[in-house]
């Protein structure tokens, strides 16, 4: 492609500049930690309920593991 100036190529091409007043950057900023602190918060609640439903299947083969116990405990082994 030919450019009739060297200046003209898109390589120097002027840069954009976005000006932000610090209000807006402080309100982007605050933005996105409430959405980090809102992700974390519903990850945490996921893992609750992980949590609760694990513990409820253990809670049954903890009793039979009592019970087995204590019916070990009783009885001698002629073998």
């Amino acid at each position: 492609m030919y450019y009739p100036s060297l200046f003209q190529h898109p390589f120097f091409a002027p840069t954009r500049v976005i000006v932000v007043s610090e209000e807006r950057l402080q309100a982007a900023e605050r933005e996105a930690k409430m959405q980090r602190l809102k992700a974390v918060d519903d990850r945490l609640a996921e893992l609750r309920e992980y949590r609760q439903t694990l513990a409820k299947e253990l809670a049954p083969a903890e009793k039979v593991g009592k019970d087995l116990d204590q019916l070990d405990s009783g009885v001698e082994c002629d073998v």
